[in-house]
């Protein structure tokens, strides 16, 4: 039977203490132990070790920057892969590559990395339950990327938050605003939110009401609308515009008015259409009223009298 402190002949005469099978010697053990090995071997035997250990990092250094090249060079040819998704396969590959370089150093330079690794269940544990928002944000990361509810460069709203996407990593997602704000959202948090994506489709329709006073010619409000957005080179053919009396309101009529469009071009349409709607129809004789309210006084000489 083997005990912990049970001792060997080294291949120099001296005695080592033997690591039982459960792995009972601590990292820490194992470092303080390989640094009297070093020490004892001398100068030359340390550097010798540490060279081959520096070069191993740079070799394989090199193989993940080729490999992530490589990936990234696959996924600019696939018609399946966006660029969210590849960027995030290959930060994930490069971190867990540098993870496997970092066990072979240790390895090489001495220390037993078996027990660690056993160890590192029990501490994964631990961890999961201190980092438990750091690992959901990266499961919702990883569904994002197998989703693709956006793309870089896709406009959209998260919750009570808008902007074009920037970036991804895996921990959160980084959106720029039309006024040049920059916001960073955690994964868990877009995930756990509707996502709207208005870049996604080819069209878009813009959504439009236009006001006009009571007594105003249907016809000749219609004529004057799709007059107006016959010039605009930005609204689409094909569904052609549609305008038609939408609400009867107090003070006015409102008129629904939806070209479709390119969802680049949405703004510029809705912005020349309010510039241009209140000139173009005072020039057709058409008022846009506004809310308004007729007060008509009762002259002294009239008594009312039981409500009469």
């Amino acid at each position: 039977m083997a005990f912990a402190n049970e001792v060997t002949e080294t291949a120099t005469g001296e005695t080592a203490p033997l690591v039982n099978d459960a792995g009972n010697a601590s990292f820490f053990t194992q470092l303080s132990d390989s640094l009297q090995s070093w020490v004892q071997k001398g100068p030359v035997a340390y550097m010798v070790t540490l060279i081959t250990g520096l070069l191993l990092i740079l070799v394989g250094k090199l193989l993940i920057f080729w490999f992530c090249r490589f990936l990234k060079k696959v996924f600019s040819k696939s018609k399946k892969i966006n660029d969210l998704m590849a960027r995030f396969v290959i930060q994930v590959v490069n971190i867990f590559g540098w993870i496997i370089l970092v066990i072979l150093f240790l390895q090489h330079m001495g220390i037993n990395m078996a027990p660690v690794l056993t160890g590192l269940g029990i501490t994964g544990v631990i961890l999961g339950l201190a980092f438990q928002e750091t690992i959901g944000n990266l499961l919702s990361g990883v569904m994002i990327v197998i989703i693709s509810p956006f793309r870089i460069g896709d406009y959209i709203d998260s919750g009570s938050f808008s902007g074009t996407v920037t970036d991804m990593d895996l921990i959160c997602i980084t959106l720029s605003t039309p006024d040049n704000k920059k916001i960073t959202i955690s994964n868990k948090l877009v995930w756990g939110n509707p996502i709207v994506n208005y870049s996604d489709m080819e069209k878009r329709r813009v959504d439009l009401i236009l006001s006009v006073a009571y007594g105003s010619d249907v016809q000749t409000v219609k004529e004057v609308v799709n007059s107006i957005l016959a010039t605009y080179p930005e609204i689409l053919p094909d569904p052609a515009p549609m305008v038609e009396v939408h609400k009867l309101n107090a003070s006015s009529v409102d008129y629904i008015v939806r070209p479709w469009t390119k969802p680049e071009d949405y703004w510029k349409v809705y912005w020349r259409f309010h510039g241009e709607i209140c000139k173009k129809m005072e020039d057709a004789g058409i008022v846009i009223p506004f809310n308004q309210l007729d007060i008509h006084l009762v002259p002294d000489s009239i008594t009312v009298v039981n409500g009469k």
